[in-house]
């Protein structure tokens, strides 16, 4: 497969090719762009934004709701030379922040996006005191419904060692990190994705990511824009709204490459669990390409079984891995065979020891599936913690060289450093092990902390947490962890704590209100700790707590911490009482009352999305996600809906 030397060169030759993107953004909501109809847009657009002043090495900051303008945006940018950057449109007031750091850490950045976004930042902004963000906003933004069909911009000249673009690390950032990636990084990770994935042009892609995430944006665009097929790409929203119409739509268009981090499969499963699906014609999948998060071996095979009378074969489902830092793709099975696993002790996986094996129903076994070999023009090795190489079945860090790994954190050479060991190999940050030849993911050697296929700090939830009356930042610790059987990592919140445990529980509802709030995330566990474990030098351990955790040693506690409410629900009024069941039915071990407000009590985007599905099942037509807005306590939804 050819190896282009600029992504400009890649879309110069992929417009001559009879084929386009299809945007899915409802059932009978479409549109298709022409690859021919994607330069030609976006060389308009490049005229549009250099009549405005932009010139090369300048940053596009692309912030939209709408994947067809954000795709022309990002390409005009790279036409022009424009260093675009992708930042993803969340609801929370850090997602907000995080947007305003970044355009305060750009050297000279332009934001593109709707109007009503920009009004909201607007206002956002000016209720925050936040004036030098302000003045971007006011004079450094260019309105998508403003840009002009004029002439066609001026292509620049670029070289494979020039910026392409800046990829931010998902979730929530106090000090977001821009993984800086060149022409040279894109390309060389487009052919080997493309390769390793055996794509041809007459392959279909469909995917539901995000274009702001790397697995959206070069997984499934530019590298399906290498080899050339047919791509659809479904808005994220419509999926998180409508599971069922993703596999509705792989056999409408009969596509043959998909995608999903494993917490997309679980949020599916649980509607087709309820409603099933149409009579659907699954044979046409080739591959589903599975990352961004942990996999679980046990959803996989769920999902699996749940579609084989649609014809999905067994062998579709491909664990992959990769991180921004190397561009995306880093490791990849072998074609046609069935996903595999180690089923390990879970305390034998210290770094620079072999790992021992254990049987599946051993209550400290975890397993791990076998996410393959390094792709074309990756390097894979594993070290110990003084960066020496170790034997095959050790567990250590994981470290990268190659042509698709980042040479940069943008603006900041501390943490560009920091990332790269003595003689140049990129620190991941994760652990692992080769076993018969493949890579195995173990854990993580950085606190990271990974919900639906988002990355997120520890200390920034923590710093959130703080906030609640009583706390400080020492007194909180934030962990993820998946336990025996889960799969899904838990959030996990330790709080340092020896008062009365009545007045615990009030605490806990306010830790849980204020994390969801801000960053949409739902707390599985709010712990009371009589003491933070800390290194000599003042570290917390959180690797500590989170085994300890593992150990069952808080079981007692967790038990003692779940809400002893009744089987019957609470309100008189029969429809505000089904809503009640509804609610207890996804919202975990939090009980949500007829008065409270449902972006106030803890629970994530996803589950107020599952709780509107399952009422959408019972009522149809009668509830809209978009209606919680401003409906937002049951008995408001009730009264809605029988208005």
């Amino acid at each position: 497969m050819q190896l282009y030397n600029t992504l400009i060169d890649l879309l110069a030759d992929a417009r001559g090719r009879e084929r386009h993107i299809r945007f899915i953004d409802g059932e009978n909501d479409e549109s298709i762009l022409t690859f021919a109809n994607l330069w030609d847009k976006a060389n308009t657009l490049l005229g549009s934004l250099q009549s405005r002043g932009l010139t090369k090495g300048d940053e596009l900051v692309i912030f939209s709701k709408s994947n067809e303008s954000f795709v022309i945006a990002f390409w005009a940018a790279i036409l022009g030379g424009i260093v675009p950057v992708p930042v993803a449109v969340g609801i929370s007031d850090e997602h907000r922040l995080k947007l305003f750091r970044i355009l305060k850490q750009l050297r000279h950045a332009t934001l593109f996006t709707e109007a009503d976004l920009l009004e909201r930042l607007l206002g956002f902004a000016k209720e925050q005191q936040l004036t030098d963000v302000t003045e971007i906003l006011e004079s450094r933004t260019a309105l998508i419904s403003e840009a002009e069909a004029g002439e066609h911009g001026e292509i620049c000249d670029a070289g494979p060692d020039d910026m392409a673009f800046i990829q931010y690390s998902s979730g929530s950032t106090s000090d977001p990190k821009g993984v800086c990636l060149t022409h040279r990084n894109l390309c060389i990770n487009a052919r080997a994705i493309a390769e390793a994935a055996d794509w041809n042009e007459h392959d279909i892609s469909l995917s539901w990511m995000p274009l702001t995430h790397d697995m959206g944006l070069i997984g499934f665009h530019i590298a399906v824009l290498q080899a050339g097929m047919n791509q659809a790409v479904m808005d994220t929203s419509v999926f998180v709204r409508r599971p069922l119409l993703w596999m509705i739509k792989a056999d409408e268009l009969r596509a043959t490459q998909l995608c999903s981090p494993n917490f997309g499969y679980k949020h599916f499963l649980k509607l087709f669990e309820r409603k099933g699906l149409p009579d659907v014609d699954l044979s046409c999948i080739k591959r589903f390409l599975n990352g961004a998060e942990p996999i679980s071996y046990s959803l996989c095979h769920e999902f699996l079984d749940a579609l084989a009378p649609s014809g999905l074969k067994r062998n579709t489902m491909l664990p992959v891995y990769g991180l921004a830092e190397a561009t995306v793709g880093v490791s990849f099975p072998s074609l046609g065979a069935e996903m595999s696993r180690i089923v390990v002790h879970r305390h034998s996986l210290r770094i620079g020891e072999e790992y021992q094996a254990a049987h599946p129903d051993d209550d400290d076994a975890v397993s791990f599936v076998k996410v393959g070999h390094a792709i074309r023009d990756v390097q894979i090795r594993i070290v110990d913690d003084n960066d020496e190489v170790l034997d095959d079945g050790k567990v250590g860090n994981i470290q990268l060289l190659g042509g698709s790994i980042t040479e940069k954190i943008y603006g900041d050479e501390a943490a560009t450093r920091e990332i790269f060991s003595a003689d140049g190999w990129l620190r991941t940050g994760d652990c692992g092990v080769i076993v018969d030849g493949e890579l195995v993911i173990t854990g993580r050697s950085k606190d990271i902390i990974i919900v639906n296929g988002q990355n997120y700090y520890p200390h920034d939830i923590e710093e959130i947490a703080a906030g609640a009356e009583g706390l400080d930042l020492g007194k909180v610790v934030v962990g993820g962890t998946k336990t025996h059987g889960s799969q899904s990592e838990e959030l996990l919140v330790f709080v340092l704590y020896r008062r009365d445990m009545d007045a615990f529980k009030s605490l806990v509802d306010e830790i849980r209100s204020r994390i969801g709030e801000h960053t949409g995330l739902e707390v599985d566990h709010v712990i009371p700790i009589a003491k933070v474990p800390k290194t000599t030098s003042g570290k917390v351990q959180r690797a500590a707590l989170l085994n300890s955790y593992l150990d069952g040693e808080f079981d007692d506690v967790v038990r003692q911490m779940e809400p002893q409410s009744s089987e019957e629900p609470t309100d008189d009024d029969p429809l505000v009482a089904e809503l009640e069941l509804i609610c207890r039915e996804f919202s975990k071990d939090r009980t949500i009352g007829p008065d409270d407000d449902l972006f106030e009590v803890g629970v994530s985007s996803l589950t107020l999305t599952e709780i509107v599905l399952a009422v959408d099942e019972r009522y149809p037509g009668k509830l809209d996600i978009s209606d919680i807005f401003d409906y937002p306590t049951l008995r408001q939804i009730a009264a809605f809906m029988r208005r």
